[in-house]
């Protein structure tokens, strides 16, 4: 089978898009994890998937979760090394010591925490209630093969200095207070060993100008708004133009009358992936073996921006998980057969993750594509990223190489 008018089709879907982002962004509430505006495009979605673009099946479920501590462990890491930097200006051993534990416990906290995305502290934060959409549309014949394209629907709190500063200045702040906690610790290691205290003094001294930094990461992120609300960024980009790869597909193949002969097509609108990936890791868990019965593969996508940064990302949450190889060049090749440009890539340390992760944690076969610069800019996370800041060009080649993807395992391309 071959699906050259799907492909073809790519501009009308980019430009359906943007048009079905911008009704998002402006007729329905915010969209913050756990949030009223995440269950309310949730069933939007689900509607749209039963009654518009033909699925034989559609589902919101709901999940627990905690959604200020992905963010909330700054607190508590920042106040624990702010105060191991404290108690090294008493020059007494107890309070040497504790520094020490103070500041590795710190650190822990932040790789298992953001670096891992492990629910450590998730117990301190109130508890709310996430939604996700997820919907399939069978093949005439038999299912031989399913492919899920997940995005994610939520937005996320507002980073104040990616928004002051830009990239550099976002990730320099972040830079400079880690080297604080760092440098303190080094202080509290010398004075546990004896070091010269007229040394360690001066140096303690000399440290307060990294405590204005540790700081300022009280408020990285805009937690502080009275009503919740104003400081959530509409989230065009990331990622309503994840969740719509899928929906356009469907849409297009609704309308074109194109139905597939073995291959089941789903899509996955998860919440609350900027509070963690919870909204996908508990879909992981609600569906565990549930589709094991034919080969099943999941693209996940994230920010479909600029055409010159579609990536496939050979490797997921802050580089330290692989993504399906098979499925990450089975994207790139059809990106080349096509003339689009895709790159080969990953996702950086202090990047973060995209929903693939979740589905690479609970051993599914899931790549993950990208269409952003992964040195930050101005819009990510901040009031830009808005309908009318999207790319209609990124939008499309994204889309069209989805659709030779789809032709490819259609077709029974061997991964």
């Amino acid at each position: 089978m071959k699906l050259d008018s799907l492909i073809n089709a790519k501009d009308r879907a980019a430009q359906f898009m943007m048009d079905d982002i911008k009704k998002i962004c402006t007729t329905m509430p915010k969209r913050d994890p756990g949030s009223e505006g995440e269950r309310q495009v949730s069933e939007y979605f689900k509607k749209l998937c039963l009654e518009e673009y033909g699925c034989d099946e559609a589902h919101v479920e709901s999940f627990k979760e905690h959604p200020y501590s992905f963010f909330g462990w700054t607190w508590v890491t920042f106040t624990m090394t702010i105060l191991a930097a404290v108690f090294c200006f008493f020059q007494i051993r107890v309070l040497s010591v504790a520094s020490v534990i103070l500041s590795v416990l710190g650190w822990l906290l932040c790789i298992l925490q953001f670096g891992m995305y492990l629910p450590v502290i998730d117990w301190l934060f109130p508890e709310k209630t996430g939604h996700s959409m997820w919907a399939v549309k069978k093949p005439k014949g038999e299912v031989k093969a399913r492919v899920f394209i997940c995005g994610h629907s939520d937005a996320v709190w507002e980073w104040p200095v990616n928004y002051a500063l830009g990239g550099v200045g976002f990730e320099g702040h972040m830079a400079i207070s880690a080297i604080g906690t760092l440098y303190y610790l080094a202080v509290a290691i010398m004075q546990v060993c004896g070091a010269d205290a007229a040394l360690t003094h001066t140096m303690s001294l000399w440290g307060i100008i990294f405590l204005p930094f540790e700081v300022g990461m009280f408020f990285m992120w805009s937690w502080w708004d009275a009503e919740g609300k104003s400081h959530i960024v509409d989230g065009a980009n990331d990622n309503l133009s994840g969740c719509y790869m899928g929906l356009a597909l469907l849409k297009e193949l609704k309308e074109q009358g194109i139905e597939l002969e073995n291959t089941e097509i789903g899509v996955i609108c998860a919440g609350s992936e900027e509070a963690g990936l919870r909204g996908s890791l508990a879909w992981c868990e609600a569906h565990k073996g549930e589709f094991d019965d034919v080969p099943t593969y999941i693209y996940s996508y994230d920010t479909i921006y600029d055409p010159k940064y579609l990536m496939a990302n050979y490797r997921d949450l802050n580089a330290t998980l692989k993504t399906d190889k098979a499925l990450c060049d089975l994207f790139m090749d059809s990106a080349e057969e096509l003339g689009i440009n895709c790159v080969k890539g990953f996702v950086p340390p202090l990047g973060g993750a995209t929903d693939g992760a979740a589905f690479v944690k609970y051993g599914m076969r899931a790549a993950s594509i990208t269409g952003l610069n992964h040195k930050l800019e101005k819009y990510y996370h901040t009031r830009l990223d808005t309908y009318d800041n999207m790319n209609k060009q990124g939008l499309a080649d994204c889309y069209a190489v989805t659709c030779k993807v789809l032709e490819h395992i259609e077709n029974g391309y061997k991964l």
